[in-house]
């Protein structure tokens, strides 16, 4: 088996909107893995944020895999527009539609990686019957709408628990965690099993910057692919 260390992906969110195709080379060059978009739409969450436009223009000038994460009602009706703009990567919230299973589905049958997101309060359990269709759990370690907030410590078990699922799946599936994300929380969600780390505020806007990118890896170590 392989090894790899945790990947990070800087969210856009935190970017400044003013210099966005900067904003990506820099934190490319400081080596991150993903770029993680937030999309919002006002519904699913109060904020509305970006939209399929922003990842064309951002898409010829990176080379980081585009890591689209749908905080929007019915995203089984965004699945196209995002795919042709550039994503690698969709992740969808359970809590956002009805037809799971089949929005993961054409994730995958357009060629890209399909992803579900977990809020603070949706438990595992939700994911039971999805996993062959997964290549990627987002689990959300605040409430989503907002960048800034503060861990919650109770995601911890939780993310255990769907290290644990995925081991005894026996297949590649990432553990990505997002919210609140910075030196002092990424080593306990790195030992509790996370493989992907999503930070914004704390690398866009705090005292080490991108320096964390590499501090995440190094707190990581070599990881064990599954």
């Amino acid at each position: 088996m392989s090894t790899d260390r945790v990947k990070v992906a800087p969210s856009l969110l935190s970017a400044d909107f003013g210099r966005l195709r900067e904003e990506v080379r820099r934190i490319e060059e400081a080596g991150a893995d993903w770029l993680h978009l937030d999309i919002m739409d006002g519904r699913f969450v109060p904020a509305i944020t970006m939209g399929p436009l922003v990842l064309k223009a951002l898409r010829p000038h990176s080379a980081l895999a585009f890591d689209v994460h749908l905080m929007v009602e019915e995203p089984e009706k965004q699945l196209e527009s995002f795919a042709a703009a550039g994503a690698d990567m969709i992740t969808l919230h359970v809590e956002a539609t009805a037809h799971l299973d089949g929005a993961l589905r054409r994730i995958r049958e357009m060629g890209l990686k399909a992803g579900a997101a977990l809020n603070p309060a949706t438990p595992p359990c939700f994911l039971d019957h999805v996993w062959p269709l997964l290549d990627l759990v987002l689990v959300m370690s605040v409430n989503p709408g907002a960048g800034g907030q503060a861990f919650i410590p109770e995601m911890l078990p939780k993310i255990e628990t769907i290290a644990a699922r995925i081991r005894s799946v026996g297949r590649p599936v990432e553990l990505s965690v997002d919210g609140g994300i910075g030196a002092g929380t990424a080593p306990q969600v790195i030992a509790a099993g996370a493989t992907a780390l999503v930070a914004g505020s704390a690398i866009f806007h705090g005292r080490e910057g991108l320096e964390l990118i590499q501090a995440f890896k190094t707190m990581g170590g070599p990881r064990r692919k599954v």
